[in-house]
């Protein structure tokens, strides 16, 4: 029997992974935020963000001081192995950490990522989700080329909706019953940023 030849793409891809993940896990900076490399320096926040009963509700997991130096090790793998990146955001001022950003998942062929968040307690109603979402959506399109980003939350999750809606991901619909959570299956919105879009107001990511 023959060797069935491959059958070549009709359409490029987007991007190389060669190219996306060159060189080191960027540090990206702007509007009072850090987003760098988490650090095992991290873990004693880490685990203090993560007591949070509701970033327990919507990310499904809790954090104990023997899980978050696990975490904080396959967080650093994300970009090494070509998966993901992952940062921890951190005031400017202090590195006090504030938050998580991240693309966690990648479809270079296509140009699609998808991403995901969390802000700390004490830093909510300062708008650091839509501020460090704003400097992430800034490399993804303008430095590295991605097409899309998309950004899905429960649609119970009020907050996330309006981190979505602050930092120009537009509403493109409800994805039924998607998410098991302890209190059962959650719809999700999908929302979705092109990098044609425009970026959103200033005022929308300043303010409380």
């Amino acid at each position: 029997m023959r060797d069935c030849a491959p059958v070549p793409d009709l359409v490029p891809p987007v991007l190389s992974s060669d190219v996306f993940f060159a060189g080191d896990q960027p540090v990206l900076r702007g509007d009072g935020l850090v987003l760098r490399a988490w650090r095992y320096g991290d873990a004693p926040a880490l685990v203090r963000a993560y007591a949070d009963p509701e970033l327990q509700r919507w990310h499904m997991r809790s954090m104990d001081p023997a899980e978050a130096p696990v975490w904080l090790a396959a967080r650093g793998r994300r970009w090494q192995e070509r998966t993901g990146v992952d940062w921890a955001v951190a005031a400017e001022a202090d590195d006090r950490l504030v938050g998580r950003m991240a693309i966690h998942r990648l479809l270079l062929h296509e140009g699609l990522g998808e991403v995901a968040y969390w802000t700390v307690p004490e830093a909510r109603g300062q708008r650091v989700a839509p501020r460090a979402l704003e400097l992430l959506c800034d490399w993804a399109f303008g430095v590295q080329g991605l097409h899309r980003l998309e950004l899905g939350h429960a649609v119970a999750n009020r907050a996330s909706c309006r981190v979505a809606e602050r930092a120009g991901f537009v509403l493109e619909g409800v994805r039924r019953q998607e998410l098991l959570h302890a209190d059962g299956w959650h719809d999700t919105h999908l929302h979705a940023r092109l990098a044609g879009d425009p970026a959103p107001p200033r005022g929308a990511l300043s303010g409380r």
